[in-house]
């Protein structure tokens, strides 16, 4: 597999409906979904072609074929740094076992006055083995003793050891209705469209978008190339005839993809270990010991996932739906903790211009610990869960997956 960079540059409001079921009222994703992007691509590769779909050609095995590209949600990448936008790559989904104050919540970046933010999961993990209430509070200079903590969600990005986070403004536009047979507004007719914004508040630079498509090696380049040629020509989210959603995309040459997920997962049970003994020294002897034989690591959702187990949604990953999902039988396989929430999502498909099913997922940001005893079965698995995710519909963006999340080891006395 290699992995395309993407680069989306927003040049005017984008249309990206949110609407949960039954729900009247306009919303607007934070970010631009996979499925949106795939379809915008898919559609514009038909238009330029002439020739129908057959099962044997590019077009099919990008789309329609057993092991599709996987078109991974964009984020915003824009931060600021000293009044100065700059544009990051890597941005990750904050984990829901952080927190920080509720009064002045978020990072502690240059002279902000935020309380700063941390991770709560290894700690909840010994308190509830050694038996203990785990109930922190703010840890800063700038909180007052026994500040409320509180959950902190959305995107994050690493800059020069500090922390940040991108984030995309929304606003309404407000429309007047048009009366088809005389071709003029009509009166009282008035709709909103909630969109995300083309520019920063500060008008600096356009809003950019950064995304990833993994695709098998021989598509990489062809698909690259497509989608260079045709930066300017796409159009992301709904009302492209009212002049929305007009974008510019930059695809990045193919590259291999370089995991990382086996130094992530020692440094986990590193920490985990150091972070066990200094809470027995404090506390005694826990409920039971921490067996040496164990290796510990988290599934971190990057992106809302569909989950099914025995034909049934659900928002928990069971050891036996993550044996099924990897492949791997492991009876040593145990589940400790689970930290997630669930939202439903629907859509549009172009191509059969219908609505698409409702579905239940779990929202981004969930949270599973497990533990094995046979570390060397899952080298492979984990890293292949990091490539194809997991759950349902994944090559639209869905149940993009990290193995231990690095914020994971950001303790309270150590807020960023």
């Amino acid at each position: 597999m290699k992995k395309i960079n993407l680069e989306i540059k927003a040049l005017s409001p984008l249309v990206i409906g949110r609407q949960k079921p039954g729900g009247n009222v306009s919303e607007v994703e934070q970010y631009i979904p996979g499925s949106v992007i795939r379809g915008a691509v898919a559609s514009q590769i038909l238009k330029r072609t002439n020739q129908s779909i057959s099962d044997d050609d590019d077009f099919h095995q990008l789309f329609l074929g057993d092991n599709p590209a996987i078109f991974q949600n964009a984020y915003p990448g824009i931060i600021t740094i000293d009044s100065d936008c700059v544009f990051k790559p890597n941005v990750q989904v904050l984990p829901a076992t952080v927190l920080s104050s509720k009064s002045k919540s978020g990072f502690q970046t240059g002279e902000s006055e935020k309380n700063g933010v941390f991770d709560t999961l290894i700690d909840r993990f010994c308190a509830e083995k050694y038996a203990q209430i785990y109930d922190p509070n703010c840890p800063t200079e700038h909180s007052t003793y026994g500040e409320r903590v509180d959950h902190f969600s959305g995107f994050y990005s690493e800059h020069d050891d500090d922390y940040y986070t991108p984030a995309a403004n929304d606003r309404l536009l407000t429309r007047v209705g048009i009366n088809r047979r005389r071709a003029t507004s009509e009166e009282r007719v008035l709709y909103s469209i909630a969109v995300l914004n083309e520019s920063q508040e500060n008008k600096k630079r356009p809003v950019t978008y950064t995304g990833v498509v993994l695709i098998n090696d021989d598509l990489a380049v062809p698909l690259q190339q497509f989608i260079q040629n045709h930066q300017d020509d796409l159009r992301l989210g709904g009302a492209g005839s009212r002049g929305l959603g007009k974008v510019k995309i930059t695809a990045k040459a193919p590259t291999d993809i370089k995991s990382t997920v086996i130094h992530r997962i020692d440094e986990f049970n590193q920490k985990l270990r150091q972070r066990w003994s200094e809470w027995g020294k404090i506390f005694g002897n826990p409920l039971e010991i921490l067996p040496e034989n164990r290796t510990y690591f988290t599934v971190d959702l990057q992106a809302d996932a569909i989950l099914t187990e025995q034909w049934q949604r659900t928002t928990v990953i069971s050891p036996a739906m993550l044996q099924q999902y990897t492949g791997v039988s492991d009876l040593s396989l145990h589940i400790h903790a689970a930290y997630s929430s669930y939202d439903y999502r629907s859509g549009w498909n172009t191509a059969w211009g219908l609505m698409k099913d409702v579905e239940l997922v779990t929202n981004k940001g969930s949270v599973y610990l497990f533990s094995t005893e046979n570390k060397n079965l899952w080298l492979q698995a984990w890293e292949d869960l990091e490539v194809y995710g997991i759950g349902d519909r994944t090559c639209e963006g869905f149940g993009q997956v990290q193995i231990c999340n690095e914020f994971h080891l950001i303790f309270r006395e150590e807020a960023v």
